[in-house]
C-alpha cells in the first residue's frame, strides 16, 4: 500500500508547551510542529516566526498574553516557507523583518510554496481562509540587524549565517542570556527539511557560524528546546550528521531512485521515528541530487511537482 502523501495523514493535534527560557524570553514547542518564540523589550515585544495562518497565530498569542500585554513592535521571520510566515497579519506588528533574500524568495516562489505546503501539511493550516495573502517584510537586511530592547535588556541581534535551509535564513541571538533562536538551520530531535537547501554550505560554513555563538540555550525550528552546552552540541551535531549522511549517500548513487533508497536506509535507524522524516526525505533527496548535478538554486516546488517526486521515489 502506498504511503499517504507527505504529512496529509498526520491529523492528530500536538501538545503545545510554552517555556520561559529567561526573564521575558519565551518559546512555544509542539512535539515536532514548528516552534515560535518571543522576547520582551522594555515596552514592546519581538515575536519570532508567525505560523501558517492568522488563526493558528492567534492561539499562540493568547498563550503569550498570559505573560505579557506589551505591544508587538517587531515580527521576525527566519525564512520564507509558508508555515512560518502566512499567519503574520495576526500580530499587528509595526515592523516585519526578514533577510533580503527571503523577500526575493517570497516574490519569486511564495505563491507556489503556499500551495505546496498546504497540500503537504494541511493540519497546520487552521482555517486557511483567514490568510489575507502573501506576507511581505517591511524591513530587510543583508548581514546583521540589531534591535535595542531598551532599558538594561540589551540587544537582540538578527544575523545571517550563510546559505543553508534556504538562501535567506536568519538567526536571532540574545548575547546577555546566550539564547539563540536558530529557525530551521538547526533541529533538535526532529528530522531536517532540505528541499530548498544548499547542503554543502549548510553542513560546513553556515553551521560553523551558528555554532560560533556559543549558545547556552537553543531553540531550533522543530523539536525540544536544547538547554545547556551538551544539548546544544547534540542539536548541532544531529543537524550536521543528517546532512553529512545525505551528502555521502546521494553522492554515491547512480540514479535518483537509488539515491533515495540509499539515503533512507542510512538515516532511518537513527532518525526514522522523528517528526517529518518520511514526509521530507523524497523532497530532500530530489533537491540534493539536483545540487550535486549542477542545479545551483533549488527548483520551485509546486503542488504538482511534489506529487510527481513523491510518486517517483516512494516504494
Amino acid at each position: 500500500m502506498a504511503k499517504p502523501f507527505a504529512s496529509s495523514a498526520d491529523l492528530g493535534e500536538k501538545r503545545q508547551s510554552l517555556e520561559t527560557l529567561a526573564e521575558g524570553v519565551y518559546a512555544l514547542t509542539a512535539e515536532g510542529d514548528p516552534n515560535v518564540g518571543a522576547v520582551e523589550g522594555e515596552d514592546f515585544l519581538v515575536c519570532f516566526e508567525a505560523l501558517a495562518t492568522p488563526v493558528a497565530a492567534r492561539a499562540w498569542l493568547a498563550r503569550l498574553r498570559e505573560h505579557t500585554d506589551k505591544p508587538i513592535r517587531y515580527l521576525v521571520l527566519s525564512h520564507y516557507h509558508a508555515v512560518r510566515v502566512l499567519g503574520a497579519s495576526a500580530f499587528g506588528a509595526d515592523v516585519i523583518v526578514t533577510h533580503e533574500k527571503t523577500r526575493e524568495l517570497i516574490a519569486e516562489r511564495g505563491q507556489q510554496d503556499w500551495a505546496s505546503e498546504y497540500a503537504r501539511m494541511p493540519r497546520l493550516f487552521k482555517e486557511p481562509g483567514s490568510i489575507p495573502g502573501l506576507t511581505w517584510p517591511t524591513a530587510t537586511f543583508s548581514d546583521r540587524f540589531t534591535i535595542d530592547l531598551g532599558g538594561d535588556r540589551g540587544d537582540l541581534v538578527l544575523q545571517y549565517c550563510g546559505r543553508g535551509h534556504t538562501e535567506g535564513d536568519l538567526v536571532a541571538w540574545l548575547p546577555r542570556q546566550r539564547i539563540l533562536f536558530a529557525g530551521d538551520l538547526v533541529e533538535s530531535q526532529a528530522a531536517l527539511y532540505t528541499g530548498d537547501a544548499f547542503h554543502r554550505d549548510w553542513a560546513s560554513s553556515t553551521l560553523d557560524r551558528v555554532a560560533s555563538f556559543g549558545a547556552g540555550t537553543l531553540v531550533g525550528g522543530r523539536g525540544a528546546v536544547a538547554r545547556g552546552a551538551r544539548e546544544v552540541e547534540a542539536a548541532l551535531g544531529q543537524t550536521r550528521d543528517f546532512l553529512a549522511v545525505m551528502l555521502r549517500e546521494v553522492s554515491a548513487a547512480g540514479t535518483l531512485k537509488e539515491a533515495y533508497e540509499r539515503t533512507h536506509r542510512a538515516l532511518e535507524p537513527r532518525y526514522g521515528s522523528w517528526p517529518i522524516f518520511e514526509h521530507c526525505l523524497p523532497f530532500n533527496v530530489s533537491r540534493l541530487w539536483d545540487e550535486l548535478h549542477g542545479v545551483e538554486r533549488p527548483r520551485v516546488w509546486t503542488a504538482e511537482r511534489d506529487r510527481e517526486v513523491w510518486d517517483e521515489l516512494q516504494p
